[in-house]
Order: structure tokens, then C-alpha cells, then sequence
């Protein structure tokens, strides 16, 4: 039941690219090929774009409002911090924190004093949480769309725990740049999930205390 409610939670805050963060040098980008040849110089320029902008996002704080595919909504503040670092507070009655310290992802519940931990490295959301995003070199990268005063993009993962697919929106300004709304998941259920991000804003720092995962189990074993 537990798995379930984290696969619920996490899929629906960050599926989309997984894998362990990609960093200069490493075998994710050495040798990587270029997106898919369908693209086109004006596509290929608005990933670029999007790529620069994620890049910017360094210590972030702001609301979201989750929204299922049931019409069910969750709000409360998330807190962003790179490389790797991330908690998302759901308002009560809510009982659920989702926290990254930058090595594991955790889901802490307060009502049931859980916490369940997974490996970063298999989770998804390297694209909000890695230093040096490149879309024009993802393969997964599917499909970008230019609206009125808006841009998405959107990846597809075809194998593995986050099967399924993520589209990031953005209010685009033009000359005034970008800033992230929205992401929506399509999961390997066909279960869709939104999240809308509002009042977000760059910070000088987050407290460090923010990112460390507590074990609520009153059954943990002492180290002694």
C-alpha cells in the first residue's frame, strides 16, 4: 500500500527523464548524439532556450497545486535546490512529505509514521534536479509546442519504473524569457496527473535542515 501511495506522490511531482543526474564528462553526455533530425532549427533553438532556463533555476521556493485525473487536488510548498534537492509539503490533512537530499528520494508520512526510501538515481526527476540539462541531446525528448505566450516540451521514458511521459509548459515572454507553470504526467497506467507552480521564486539559500529525511518508524533499529 505504501509503494502505492509513493508511486501516486512521486510519479505525479516528477515523472519524466530517468536516471541518475547527468554531470559534464560523464558517460550520459560523452558521445551523445543529437536530438532526433524531425527537429527543426527553430525547434532546436526553443529547446535551447528551455535548457538555458532550467539551468537558471538554482534554490527555488513556491506553491503548487496537484491536480489527478479524478479532478482530486492537493496544494503546498515546494523548495528546490541543485544539485539534486528537493521537498515538496502537502497541506494537511495531507500527511505527506516528499523529500530528496540528493543521493535518495524519501516519502515521510506523519499519519502512518513511514518512511519509504528510493535511490535517486532511479527516480525522475533528474530534469528539474540536474545541474546541466541539455534537451538537445536527450533522446527522450518527443515533442516541443509553441502556443500564444507559452512553449512546451515534452519527454517519453519507454522502459523502466517511470515508464510513461511528461510535458513541461511555460509562459514564454519572447525577449522577457521564460518561467515554468506546469508539468503534466501520462504514467504507464495511462493515469494523468498536472501540477501547477505558482508564486515561485529564486532565493539566496534553503536551509540545508529542509533536505534531510527523518525515519518516522518507531520500529527503526538502533545503530548500538
Amino acid at each position: 500500500m505504501r509503494r502505492v501511495v509513493y508511486l501516486s506522490l512521486f510519479t505525479a511531482l516528477a515523472l519524466g527523464l530517468a536516471g541518475p543526474p547527468a554531470r559534464a564528462g560523464s558517460p550520459a553526455h560523452e558521445g551523445a548524439g543529437p536530438i532526433a533530425p524531425h527537429f527543426s532549427d527553430a525547434e532546436k533553438a526553443d529547446l535551447k532556450r528551455i535548457s538555458t532556463y532550467l539551468n537558471t533555476l538554482k534554490s527555488v521556493q513556491g506553491r503548487f497545486l496537484q491536480v489527478g485525473g479524478d479532478g482530486k487536488q492537493e496544494q503546498g510548498n515546494f523548495y528546490l535546490k541543485k544539485p539534486g534537492r528537493v521537498r515538496f509539503e502537502y497541506q494537511k490533512p495531507n500527511p505527506n512529505l516528499v523529500i530528496s537530499d540528493g543521493s535518495t528520494v524519501a516519502v515521510e508520512n506523519t499519519a502512518l509514521k513511514t518512511t519509504d526510501r528510493y535511490p535517486l538515481s532511479n527516480s525522475p526527476l533528474v530534469i528539474l534536479l540536474n545541474d546541466n540539462v541539455d534537451l538537445t541531446r536527450d533522446p527522450r525528448v518527443s515533442e516541443i509546442k509553441t502556443e500564444q505566450g507559452a512553449l512546451s516540451v515534452t519527454a517519453r521514458e519507454t522502459s523502466g519504473p517511470a515508464r510513461g511521459s511528461i510535458t513541461l509548459t511555460f509562459a514564454d515572454a519572447g525577449s522577457g524569457g521564460l518561467e515554468l507553470r506546469q508539468w503534466e504526467v501520462l504514467d504507464a497506467q495511462g493515469q494523468r496527473t498536472a501540477i501547477f507552480v505558482n508564486e515561485m521564486r529564486q532565493v539566496a539559500d534553503i536551509p540545508p535542515r529542509l533536505f534531510v529525511i527523518q525515519d518516522l518508524s518507531p520500529f527503526k533499529k538502533s545503530d548500538n
